[in-house]
């Protein structure tokens, strides 16, 4: 199966000034774990958090880029900037930006692009609303998202994308997919993944699971064969939990 990654999803939280202390305490607290460990931060939080993570095993991400190099695009980040700072991994096309900042499956693919291009590792988030996995329409959304994410990706490329399976439902409310609810989408993941590109490179591919994941549910989530990490909100933001799910890798 894919690299297990553990990556934890800031949002707007934390200031620059807390931010060298928290990741040295999450460097300290993740030693000895099981899997890539990633603290993705706000942009003014970056420098700090690169700073403090150097010459450790914990990776800096960024929540977001633009698809383009440069220009008129005034509040805007773009990946030469992010590599430019040290920044390894970037979060694209999380439901929140998808809702608040009119995300779309075709802005996901362009920045997905641009990531691979500029050598950022891209963390392509996917997920349902209640309302449509009421619907029975889950994986029929799910795939057209993965389809239009990885179009024109080539094979080679596409097997460094980190695909996060996240319900919509399940961020920031405290519920949370079964594994098995979990597994049945990230295996159905797979399969589109196989389907794109082929049986045997499927496996390959790193498929996380987002969604009020904590301690108390991290291993049995990650016990299942389709899931291969995960992208924490909360947990992320207290050491101690953020430690306690990379550890439950093992």
């Amino acid at each position: 199966m894919g690299k297990y990654i553990v990556a934890g999803n800031w949002k707007m939280n934390k200031l620059p000034s807390e931010t060298y202390n928290y990741v040295k305490e999450v460097v300290e607290a993740t030693k000895g774990s099981k899997c890539e460990v990633v603290c993705c931060t706000p942009f003014v939080c970056l420098a700090p958090a690169i700073e403090a993570a150097k010459g450790s095993h914990v990776k800096i991400g960024a929540e977001n880029l633009h698809f383009e190099d440069k220009g008129a695009f005034t509040g805007e980040v773009s990946a030469d900037m992010l590599r430019d700072m040290g920044v390894e991994y970037v979060i694209i096309g999380h439901s929140e930006r998808r809702q608040y900042n009119n995300e779309t499956d075709e802005t996901v693919n362009l920045k997905t692009k641009k990531a691979l291009e500029k050598g950022l590792i891209p963390i392509v988030c996917v997920g349902e609303t209640l309302e449509q996995r009421e619907a029975g329409i889950t994986m029929d959304l799910i795939a057209i998202q993965i389809k239009k994410a990885f179009a024109g990706i080539p094979a080679a490329d596409a097997k460094k994308v980190i695909i996060a399976y996240e319900p919509i439902w399940a961020i920031g409310t405290g519920k949370t997919a079964t594994s098995d609810q979990a597994e049945e989408v990230c295996g159905g993941i797979r399969k589109v993944i196989a389907e794109l590109y082929c049986e045997k490179c499927a496996p390959e591919f790193t498929i996380q699971y987002g969604g009020s994941m904590k301690p108390s549910n991290a291993a049995e989530l990650m016990s299942k064969p389709d899931i291969d990490g995960g992208l924490i909100g909360g947990a992320s933001l207290v050491a101690a939990d953020f430690a306690a799910i990379t550890k439950a890798v093992e």
